[in-house]
């Protein structure tokens, strides 16, 4: 499982601060946060637009149309690997760097690091995700599957952020004290966020029809 790990299409590393972290932004890192929360929620989730309209009497009303932003790229991507056998470039263009800004503001959250957020630089957080041939690399029929051969993942996933989530609270209080993420802690968290995004590239992302291992490496 380990062989298949290094080998898989899709990597997460973030760099270890090998220095004391800035106490200060951590102690108040849930407050720091909310401005990139509020810019990676306006990007990803779903907008309402409102207009008249009329029902069937010819009584005006309000219609609401929904459009999907962000990763929810996934519905049309499905579609074009299944009948036209095609990824589009700027559609994967688009879901890649939506996920690069998740992951470094994901990072920023669980304290790996005190540099804020970036819209547009890698930073901390290194990302790799192979475009993918669809005709070649991308079998039709497998993105109306994947999401169901990828429930094993979502299962320990759950329990593994729960596991994540008492390290982050446990390191910011170290922080707090020593200025240091406990190196088997943030080895750890990041783990789990490099098998949650195998999981995404395989399941949503689309990138790659090779199943995710079952590993943090």
């Amino acid at each position: 499982m380990a062989e298949a790990a290094k080998v898989y299409p899709v990597t997460l590393s973030v760099d270890y601060p090998d220095r004391e972290l800035n106490r200060l932004t951590t102690f108040f890192r849930g407050i720091l946060i909310i401005p990139a929360g509020v810019i990676l929620a306006l990007v990803t989730a779903p907008v309402w637009s409102w207009g008249p309209g009329a029902d069937a009497n010819g009584a005006p009303q309000l219609w609401r149309l929904f459009f999907a932003t962000g990763t929810f790229l996934f519905l049309p991507t499905l579609l074009m690997i299944l009948f036209r056998r095609k990824y589009p470039r700027w559609w994967f263009d688009w879901n890649v760097n939506v996920t690069k800004f998740s992951a470094r503001v994901g990072a920023y959250a669980a304290l790996l690091t005190d540099e804020y957020p970036s819209t547009e630089r890698e930073q901390c957080v290194h990302i790799g995700i192979p475009f993918p041939d669809a005709k070649k690399d991308l079998l039709p029929g497998m993105p109306l599957v994947k999401w169901f051969l990828a429930i094993p993942h979502w299962f320990l996933l759950f329990f593994l952020g729960i596991a994540a989530g008492f390290c982050v609270l446990i390191s910011w209080f170290a922080i707090l004290f020593t200025g240091r993420f406990p190196r088997g802690l943030f080895d750890f968290v990041v783990g789990v966020g490099r098998w949650g995004l195998r999981a995404d590239a395989y399941a949503f992302l689309l990138v790659t029809d090779v199943y995710p291992p079952f590993s943090l490496e």
